[in-house]
C-alpha cells in the first residue's frame, strides 16, 4: 500500500495545499526539460500510456485508505497534463496553454467531465482528468493549427 500512496500522491505532492496544480507544473517542467525531440516519439507514447496505467491501479487502491477521488490523489492531473501536452511542439507557448487549458477543464468540469468522477475505483478518480487532457489537446491542437494558417 506504501508504493500505492506515493504513485498516487506523486511522491507525496497531493499532501500539499493545491497538490494537483502542483503536479501539473512538475509534469510540464519535466516535459520542457526534456529533449525537444522527446515531444515527437514513441517515448511519449509509452510514458503517458505507463502514467494513466499506473495511476489508475494506484489510485483505485489508495481509495480504502483515502476515500473516493481524495484530493491526495494527483496522479490524475501528470496523467491530463501528458494528454494535453502529447505531440505539442517543444515551447513555453503551448506548455502555458496547455497548462492553462488543462487546469480550466479540471476545475470547472464541463462537457461531461463531470460525470466520469462517478465511474468506479481509479478509472473514476483517473477518467475526469483524461478527458480534461483531451479537451486541453483539441484547444492546444486549434492553437496550432491557427498559428499555422494565419501568423504564418
Amino acid at each position: 500500500m506504501k508504493w500505492h500512496k506515493q504513485i498516487a500522491s506523486v511522491l507525496g505532492i497531493g499532501y500539499i495545499k493545491g497538490g494537483g496544480t502542483v503536479a501539473s507544473i512538475l509534469y510540464c517542467i519535466i516535459w520542457f526539460l526534456l529533449p525537444a525531440g522527446y515531444t515527437y516519439s514513441y517515448w511519449q507514447v509509452t510514458v503517458t500510456l505507463l502514467i494513466i496505467l499506473i495511476g489508475t491501479w494506484s489510485s483505485g487502491q489508495v481509495e480504502k485508505d483515502w476515500g473516493k477521488d481524495s484530493s491526495k490523489v494527483v496522479m490524475d492531473e501528470v496523467a491530463g497534463m501528458a494528454i494535453t501536452l502529447f505531440y505539442a511542439p517543444h515551447t513555453l507557448m503551448y506548455l502555458f496553454i496547455g497548462l492553462a487549458m488543462f487546469r480550466l477543464f479540471d476545475i470547472l468540469k464541463p462537457l461531461g467531465i463531470r460525470r466520469l468522477e462517478k465511474l468506479p475505483g481509479g478509472v473514476g478518480v483517473m477518467a475526469d482528468d483524461i478527458l480534461s487532457g483531451v479537451y486541453a489537446f483539441i484547444v492546444v491542437r486549434i492553437v496550432i493549427i491557427c498559428q499555422a494558417n494565419y501568423f504564418n
